[in-house]
């Protein structure tokens, strides 16, 4: 069952992205959130005998972004949900730091990024006269940015690309949704949002047995 469990997950998110249609919506929402209920599964039956702290912290964030899809239709909650899953992805990446100069000035591009979206959703907001998300969209920009630097200083590959999916989908989301339309915004947001999360929850299963593999007494560990 487990080794299924991935070919699972592609086959409801291509019947999500392709085949679901928007009506009716309890329809849809039930299965948007089959890919996630199934990622976390696949995350919790790869599950080692000794698990790090950080497990439960991505654990935990892949169950609050699943609270987040089915929350969406109430843009604030939804964003709400989504923002608590960001904040244990962060502490999981930052209990894995591993500090080296590149990955840290990464966090210049990034800055970067997070000035930009603000400055144009700020602009977006007060055309639309709806300040009141100024400080929501701007806290959730700050997030995901700090998110995917933590990514980053994890030196996890599998995190990394799947951390900067995650800023792909929702920027591309709030791109469509407040500034001008995307071609295919859609597909463009649910596939690189559920590869993010697949990505996220491999890279959690990849590092544990990294650090099941590398036990302080290992000739590994100790070496040098």
């Amino acid at each position: 069952m487990r080794k299924k469990l991935p070919y699972m997950i592609l086959l409801f998110a291509v019947l999500y992205i392709f085949f679901i249609p928007e009506e009716p919506t309890v329809l849809k929402i039930f299965f948007k959130l089959v890919p996630m209920i199934l990622i976390i599964l696949y995350t919790y039956r790869n599950r080692q005998e000794t698990k790090p702290i950080h497990y439960y912290f991505i654990f935990s964030g892949l169950i609050f972004c699943m609270f987040g899809d089915g929350l969406l239709i109430w843009f604030v909650v939804g964003l709400t949900a989504f923002l608590i899953g960001h904040i244990f992805y962060t502490i999981g990446f930052f209990k894995i730091w591993e500090y080296s100069l590149a990955r840290f000035l990464s966090f210049i591009p990034i800055l970067a990024y997070g000035i930009f979206m603000s400055s144009e959703f700020v602009k977006a907001l007060h055309n639309r006269n709806e300040n009141e998300l100024i400080i929501p969209v701007i806290l959730y920009i700050a997030v995901i940015s700090l998110m995917f630097w933590s990514a980053i200083m994890s030196g996890q590959l599998y995190a990394i690309i799947g951390s900067l999916l995650f800023v792909i989908s929702d920027s591309v989301l709030a791109w469509n949704k407040f500034i001008s339309s995307i071609p295919f915004s859609g597909s463009i947001i649910m596939i690189t949002y559920y590869l993010a999360q697949f990505l996220i929850a491999f890279s959690l299963f990849h590092t544990v047995k990294q650090v099941k593999i590398q036990k302080p007494n290992s000739p590994i560990a100790t070496k040098g």
